[in-house]
C-alpha cells in the first residue's frame, strides 16, 4: 500500500505544482514568450520596410542619376550649338570685314586709278601743247586756250 499512496501523494503534489506552474510561473513566462515574440515581428515588419525603403531610394537614386545625365547632355548641346553659333558669328563678321576691306581696297585702287589717268591727262596735255607749239612754231598761250586744253584732257 505504501506505493499506491505514494504514487497517489505524488499525483496529488504533481497537481499542485501543476496548478501553481500555470497560475504564477506560467504566466510571466507566456508574457515574455508573447512579447519576444512581438519584438521579432516588429523586427521583422522593420526589414521589410527598410528593405523596401532601400529599393525605392536605389529607385530614386537611379532617375536622380539619370536625371542629372539628360541636363549634363542637355546643357552641353546647348554650349555646342552656342560654340557653333559664335563660329558662324564670327565667319559672318569676318566676311562683312573682308567685303569691306575689299570695297576700300577697291576704291583705293579706283582713286588712284583717277589720280593716275588726271596726271597722265596733264603730262599729255603738256606734251600735246609743246608739241602743238612746235608745229606751229610759235607761243601757245595756256590762258587764252584753256577751254581748248580742257577739251581735249577730257577726250583724252
Amino acid at each position: 500500500m505504501n506505493i499506491n499512496l505514494t504514487l497517489i501523494g505524488q499525483a496529488i503534489w504533481f497537481a499542485l505544482f501543476v496548478a501553481f506552474c500555470m497560475k504564477f510561473v506560467w504566466p510571466p513566462i507566456s508574457r515574455a514568450l508573447e512579447e519576444r515574440k512581438q519584438k521579432i515581428a516588429e523586427g521583422l515588419s522593420a526589414a521589410d520596410r527598410a528593405e523596401r525603403d532601400l529599393e525605392l531610394a536605389q529607385e530614386k537614386a537611379t532617375a536622380n542619376l539619370k536625371e542629372a545625365k539628360e541636363k549634363a547632355a542637355e546643357i552641353i548641346e546647348q554650349a555646342n550649338r552656342r560654340a557653333n553659333q559664335i563660329v558662324e558669328e564670327a565667319k559672318d563678321q569676318a566676311r562683312t570685314e573682308g567685303e569691306r576691306l575689299i570695297a576700300k581696297a577697291q576704291s583705293e585702287i579706283e582713286q588712284e586709278v583717277n589720280q593716275a589717268r588726271e596726271q597722265l591727262r596733264k603730262e599729255v596735255s603738256a606734251l600735246a601743247l609743246n608739241g602743238a607749239e612746235k608745229v606751229l612754231g610759235g607761243e601757245i598761250n595756256r590762258d587764252t586756250h584753256k577751254q581748248l586744253l580742257d577739251q581735249l584732257a577730257a577726250e583724252l
